[in-house]
């Protein structure tokens, strides 16, 4: 976790420069593809993720070490054929992950949060799950330990391979000619994230677009059907805890409700967006119908809001950052704790921007909460290597504590309406 958590330190002020130049040039080209609220729930999504991952919060119930000890055959000189090989195997486990996500309504949960954006950028390109705590993804490997594939080879390709998909989260990019045959481009990726029909579950290739072509899922993008972006279930909510188990929610509230104990058992593993019949007219789901006239998620918001909300994700920013960077300096009782904070201040912050009423007072609890971790574990924070180091913290959180006081009765959420299924 100390050499992800390090890689990260990296990769992040790299996405953060692209993502600068794609704003830069869509101001240029007058065809701005972000908006400032989407995308600061996108990147704080991404933060919840850097934050899951780097702490390690997932079971393991089968591991790749085991499989290839188990069904390991030959074995491949290390060489670059090995890592081509090895690179390979992981975009081929991938895609079948990936099919699975889109293809089965609990599997849908981990990767719903995804798409949930109504925009298409590289900021979206951050919203990744944490609602994937059960790691199986091993089995999707079997090629690569059939073949005796390293370990630490798969480790150092793996987040490689991750971070080789960020750049074709854009809308600024046309066709690529012959490269279309080849890998994965930004026109095909615009196809998997549409919610248009005939683009739906189409493109689930990470890097070499082989695989749709072979299996069937691929979709050429049509100038005469420009994509449409999100999910067709709008998540209508700039909270990423809350669209990461929104899905988890319904299907819990299904199972609950449906009269047929098959149904109960069966809908988890059904297709993606079943739901028993008994459930389905009784308590019907929000769902865009008419997907040229969608309205996106919008809410109005003061310059005050604004600045806040600002204020919130570039603070918010630099607790992860005092995280990573001193990952290896950190217990790991008080990296859990810390990580925690952090996702209830992830949490508050942005429920205060989906203008919940209850959200002042949230936040009101989480600074008081939040001082007074501070005042506990003084020693942990580096007081030696970062002197103002409390004193920042202290500050942030008796302002959020001030904010919150501010707009104690003052946020109304309007009525979010769509059509129905």
């Amino acid at each position: 976790m100390d050499t992800y958590a390090s890689i990260l330190l990296w990769a992040i002020p790299i996405f953060m420069i692209m993502m600068a130049v794609e704003i830069l040039y869509g101001h240029y080209k007058k065809q701005q593809t972000y908006s400032f609220m989407d995308t600061i729930s996108s990147l704080s999504s991404g933060m919840t993720n850097v934050l899951k991952d780097s702490l390690g919060l997932v079971l393991v119930i089968i591991s790749y070490p085991y499989i290839m000890e188990k069904i390991s055959i030959i074995e491949i000189e290390a060489s670059y054929l090995l890592y081509i090989v090895a690179f390979v195997c992981i975009d081929f486990a991938s895609y079948w992950n990936h099919r699975l996500n889109h293809s089965v309504n609990i599997f849908w949960n981990r990767h719903v949060i995804h798409h949930s954006s109504e925009e298409f950028n590289m900021a979206c390109a951050l919203r990744q799950s944490i609602s994937a705590w059960i790691g199986f993804g091993a089995l999707f490997l079997i090629p690569a330990a059939i073949l005796g594939i390293p370990q630490k080879v798969i480790a150092i390709l793996a987040p490689l391979h991750l971070f080789a998909q960020f750049w074709y989260h854009t809308r600024h990019i046309g066709k690529l000619g012959w490269l279309e045959y080849i890998i994965v481009t930004p026109s095909q990726h615009r196809v998997h994230h549409a919610i248009n029909p005939i683009y739906i579950d189409k493109n689930l290739s990470a890097i070499f677009c082989i695989w749709d072509r072979m299996f069937g899922t691929f979709q050429e993008e049509l100038e005469s059907e420009p994509p449409v972006y999100g999910v067709l279930k709008p998540v209508s909510t700039w909270n990423p805890i809350f669209i990461n188990f929104q899905h988890a929610y319904h299907l819990f509230l299904d199972a609950y409700h449906t009269k047929s104990f098959k149904d109960k058992l069966r809908l988890w593993f059904m297709p993606t967006g079943w739901r028993p019949d008994d459930v389905k007219d009784k308590f019907p789901r929000l769902k865009t119908q008419d997907i040229k006239n969608r309205k996106k998620y919008k809410l109005y918001y003061s310059l005050n809001l604004k600045i806040i909300a600002a204020f919130q994700f570039i603070s918010i920013n630099f607790l992860v950052f005092f995280l990573l960077n001193n990952f290896s300096l950190l217990d790991i009782d008080f990296k859990l704790y810390f990580g925690i904070m952090i996702f209830i201040s992830i949490f508050g912050f942005t429920s205060f921007l989906d203008l919940y009423n209850w959200a002042p007072k949230f936040e009101f609890l989480r600074s008081f909460l939040c001082l007074i971790f501070l005042f506990a574990q003084p020693n942990q924070f580096l007081f030696d290597i970062y002197p103002i180091s409390i004193s920042v913290m202290l500050i942030y959180f008796s302002l959020t504590l001030v904010i919150s006081v501010l707009y104690w009765n003052k946020l109304e959420r309007p009525i979010i309406s769509h059509n129905t299924d």
